[in-house]
């Protein structure tokens, strides 16, 4: 495997390297040792290892990255490729493509004196946008306050109170993003400016914790637009709450409590009082068979109900929600009430749905199963979240940017001490800090500084995501160790000599460079889409119903008697059955050898509501060998006649009216079409004028069908009648003015 890969791979690229984890390190290692063991399979081809990584961006421990990796293998690369031609070089990137002078003086400011976090005091950062004017705002904490508010005893206590610090900062910030947004945000050369959008908004923290929610919460109650959280858990989802209950009552209608959610739901509107009164004081025991009972109050909710009860045991779950969501507007209903990040919700519902289906037999209950035992949670794409503000993780920012950016959550963060094992070269089970080892307590030393170097990493990836304007603000208690971001911020600005500032929470500070202008002086930039279109109301419309058509004509149906005065005896099904016998019998035997016809007619006729047996049997293969041994029908019975074709078309003489039908046997010639037809009448017509009308109208309308697929060939039609074994043209006039004679459908 070395020998082939050592002959099919010129180039390693590895992009994000620091980012890279040991054992990933590892492959990387094993692809790239034969470019470095000797001259090769190709000696004059030059092959490469290009590494990009900035281990001040490392971030990723949980995923098992070590930046210490990064040092280790750049070392051991430049080791061996300096026994070859091609040795290491080493290329550091100076200069910042992002962010305003007034950002990247305090990014180094703040990480001044942090070597072991990974921040080399000749790194320093120059900024390519020399000119651009930027701004960096630190408010001050909001804390406790120190009389807190009265709370109801029956407040839930796993919930933060509207008084607490986080939730008192979400609004604020809230608030500072519906009055930022059309204020001036300028250009990159400082000469113009333009209106600050939704979507140069990107607010970063470290964790989903309740503030994070709650600024989202807050910027809906301000209507400013704002693109949700960058990642949800599928089944939290209230929009597949929704659809859940409602697929839940489909399943079994005696869940009352699912009926009442998805009443209350927006699929169906109801309000609190509506559902109280159809609850409280029912007479029925089930909430499904009161709302059925008092169907007349409620007949939307009721349409809706019996048509999803009615598909629910045949449609697949995907089928079923695509209903709800199309046909009975649903997902219009969901997203007016919920907003569009709901779609993402409905989306990946859709898309469960659908997985479900690929890997077992499909049933409602087994999704609904399925579906709550199955935690997915899917990421959203906010690098495209169009001009809303993103709220999101400072982790799932890592590669995006925008012009301002709000870092809200810099408060005390404790150490993680979910650790029951000690890290180190030999495993410790954890002990309690007293009892504990001297090698458990130098690897708890070791992980703890580790984690704050990676903290320190991580405000770092947070601050440079800000093009022009960076807000850094707290809630809660900053700690005396000066290790929160609000205090590392704090000194970075101090070490800069950053002025006062009046801001939201308080007398802050501000660092600012160039000149910011005090109004727009151009358009807000375009998004470079086209203005939609208005939606034409033919969309929002029921489809129209499509016009009634006709269904086809049978040949054998045009009217008029089938049969002569003689044949009035008989029975007409006796009559029918038999012709039936006769045409299979006649359809088949033909192409076996006439040995054969008794036993092939016995198999053919032994099931079904024309099997016979005995001398019924042995009475129609009589008949039908008498039929397929005649010399005068051998022409339509040889084997290069077509047996039972179908037929259809319009025919002029009957108004356009489409026929379908079979002609028995079809001869076809270059310059001749022969039709014929088994009879089986017990009375045959001595010529054909004496032919009974039905069957001559049905020749009729083969005739003119024929005519139109075989132009410019001579059309005949004829009867082959099985108790005589005669085959009976028919004059093309006679059957034409039978056929004329048809009564309007």
């Amino acid at each position: 495997m070395l020998y082939k890969l050592d002959g099919g791979i010129d180039h390693i690229l590895v992009d994000e390297a620091q980012d890279t984890s040991p054992a990933q390190w590892q492959v990387i290692e094993h692809l790239a040792r034969e470019f470095t063991a000797g001259e090769g399979t190709r000696p004059s081809a030059q092959r490469t290892i290009f590494v990009v990584g900035d281990k001040k961006q490392s971030i990723y421990s949980f995923q098992g990255a070590d930046p210490r990796e990064f040092d280790r293998l750049r070392d051991e690369f430049a080791a061996r490729l300096a026994q070859t031609a091609a040795p290491l070089q080493t290329v550091a990137m100076e200069h910042s493509f992002r962010s305003s002078p007034a950002v990247l003086e305090l990014v180094d400011a703040t990480f001044e004196g942090l070597e072991d976090s990974g921040f080399a005091p000749e790194q320093s950062h120059k900024a390519f946008r020399a000119a651009m004017p930027g701004r960096v705002d630190l408010w001050p904490p909001v804390t406790s306050s120190p009389e807190p508010e009265a709370h109801d005893w029956y407040d839930p206590l796993d919930q933060l109170g509207s008084d607490a610090p986080a939730m008192v900062l979400a609004r604020t910030v809230a608030d500072a993003i519906a009055a930022m947004i059309g204020t001036p945000l300028p250009d990159e050369s400082g000469a113009g400016a333009r209106p600050i959008t939704p979507g140069d908004i990107l607010v970063l923290v470290q964790r989903r914790s309740e503030m994070f929610h709650e600024i989202i919460r807050a910027c809906k109650a301000r209507g400013v637009p704002v693109a949700g959280a960058d990642r949800l858990k599928v089944a939290a989802e209230l929009a597949v709450r929704d659809l859940a209950a409602l697929l839940s009552f489909l399943a079994i209608p005696e869940d009352s409590l699912s009926l009442a959610t998805a009443l209350r739901s927006p699929l169906f509107g109801w309000d609190e009082g509506a559902l109280f009164d159809l609850a409280h004081g029912r007479t029925q025991r089930y909430l499904w068979a009161e709302l059925r009972d008092r169907a007349a109050e409620f007949p939307a909710t009721l349409a809706v109900l019996d048509d999803l009860r009615a598909q629910a045991d045949y449609l697949r779950p995907f089928e079923l929600i695509e209903r709800v969501l199309t046909r009975h507007d649903g997902r219009r209903r969901l997203l007016a009430r919920l907003g569009p990040e709901a779609e993402d919700g409905i989306d990946a519902l859709l898309a469960q749905a659908m997985a479900y289906e690929q890997d077992t037999v499909d049933s409602l209950t087994g999704f609904l199963v399925w579906l709550e035992t199955d935690d997915l949670e899917i990421k959203r794409q906010m690098g495209g979240a169009g001009d809303r503000i993103r709220v999101m993780t400072v982790h799932g920012a890592k590669g995006l940017e925008a012009p301002v950016v709000i870092l809200p959550d810099t408060a005390r963060r404790q150490p993680r001490q979910d650790r029951q094992i000690a890290p180190g070269a030999v495993p410790l089970w954890r002990t309690t800090r007293p009892e504990a080892p001297q090698v458990q307590r130098h690897a708890d030393e070791a992980a703890q500084a580790a984690d704050a170097a990676e903290r320190d990493r991580l405000l770092y990836v947070a601050m440079t995501r800000a093009r022009q304007w960076l807000i850094v603000a707290a809630a809660g208690e900053l700690g005396n160790d000066g290790q929160s971001w609000h205090d590392k911020v704090r000194t970075g600005l101090e070490r800069l000599g950053a002025g006062v500032l009046d801001c939201p929470t308080g007398a802050g500070l501000r660092h600012g460079f160039g000149v910011w202008p005090d109004a727009a002086t151009q358009a807000a930039e375009p998004d470079g889409m086209p203005p939609v279109p208005a939606i034409p109301a033919f969309l929002s419309a029921p489809a129209p119903e499509p016009p009634a058509i006709d269904a086809p004509l049978s040949p054998s149906d045009l009217g008029g008697a089938k049969a002569l005065p003689g044949d009035a005896s008989a029975e007409e099904d006796a009559a029918k059955r038999r012709g039936r016998q006769l045409h299979l019998l006649l359809e088949h035997l033909p192409g076996a050898p006439e040995a054969n016809w008794p036993d092939l007619a016995g198999q053919l006729l032994a099931i079904g509501a024309d099997a016979a047996s005995g001398a019924e049997l042995a009475d129609l293969v009589a008949e039908a060998s008498a039929v397929l041994r005649a010399p005068a029908l051998a022409p339509v019975l040889a084997a290069d006649a077509l047996a039972e074709v179908a037929i259809t078309a319009p025919l002029p003489s009957l108004r356009n009216r489409r026929i379908h039908g079979v002609i028995d046997r079809l001869l076809v010639t270059p310059d001749r079409v022969l039709a014929a037809d088994f009879k089986s009448n017990a009375v045959v017509p001595a010529r054909p004028g004496d032919t009974p009308e039905g069957l001559l109208r049905q020749m009729g309308a083969y005739a003119e069908a024929l005519a139109q697929i075989y132009p410019g060939r001579r059309i005949e039609t004829a009867l082959i009648w099985t108790r005589t074994a005669t085959l009976m043209p028919l004059p093309h006039d006679l059957v034409t003015a039978a056929l004329q004679r048809t009564p309007p459908p």
